[in-house]
């Protein structure tokens, strides 16, 4: 039974690593898309007079997002083997934000996204004035998702209170002070950017691709130690 727990113990760590890279990795490969593609705008009707020529690096960012959203529970998992029984509360709050953020991503930052990119695909091979502002007023719904503070909240301060609080715990476990100091900063910038500050939001963002870089290394140097022994 031993064995079969470290086993899975091993594997956990392993495939949490492995996913913490790769949800680093995507995050700076989405830098230079968000960069060229600029910010969106927060109406539908600019909506379809800003996206001509960038619909297939909103389809790649898009994919990207969603893989990356999924990655974080693997990654939320092997944090709350690790680190459970150094923080039980608050690793199950940690795994309660981070899921939450991938429900909240996926059911409404992302498809919103796609629905815009679909409707102005509709809209740009629509025969008719009738069927044009049929499709301009459903962006204009879909579209609205950017000027509320909420979309802030879901997708920047849940997750950044989720990796605040794992830090706050990688701390007491010394689970390594390099991620669990920068998960805190990057937690902490995440809370502020609720602010609408936007090098607060780039801070967030860029400290919590760094903490996942951290992380996986640290998980992956843990699975190799239970393999080791």
């Amino acid at each position: 039974m031993n064995d079969l727990n470290a086993c899975e113990e091993k594997q956990r760590y392993r495939w949490g690593g492995i996913a913490a890279l790769l949800l680093a990795i995507g995050y700076l490969a989405t830098i230079p898309l968000f960069a060229w593609v600029g910010a969106p705008p927060v109406t539908g009707e600019a909506w379809f007079r800003y996206v001509p020529g960038k619909t297939t690096a909103w389809w790649v960012i898009l994919w990207l997002m969603v893989v990356t959203d999924l990655l974080y529970l693997p990654v939320a998992w092997a944090l709350w083997t690790a680190l459970r029984k150094a923080g039980r509360n608050l690793m199950l709050a940690t795994v309660a934000c981070l899921h939450l953020f991938v429900v909240l991503d996926l059911a409404v930052t992302w498809t919103h996204h796609a629905a815009l990119l679909a409707l102005f695909q509709n809209y740009s091979h629509a025969v008719d004035e009738a069927h044009r502002l049929a499709y301009l007023a459903a962006a204009e719904y879909a579209a609205s998702i950017y000027a509320t503070p909420l979309l802030t909240f879901y997708i920047i301060a849940i997750p950044s209170l989720g990796v605040l609080l794992a830090s706050i715990v990688m701390i007491k476990a010394r689970f390594g002070k390099a991620s669990a100091w920068t998960g805190v900063i990057a937690g902490v910038f995440g809370l502020l950017s609720l602010t609408g500050f936007f090098p607060l939001v780039m801070a967030n963002a860029l400290g919590v691709t760094l903490w996942f870089f951290l992380v996986g290394a640290r998980l992956l140097r843990l699975g190799k130690a239970i393999a080791a022994d």
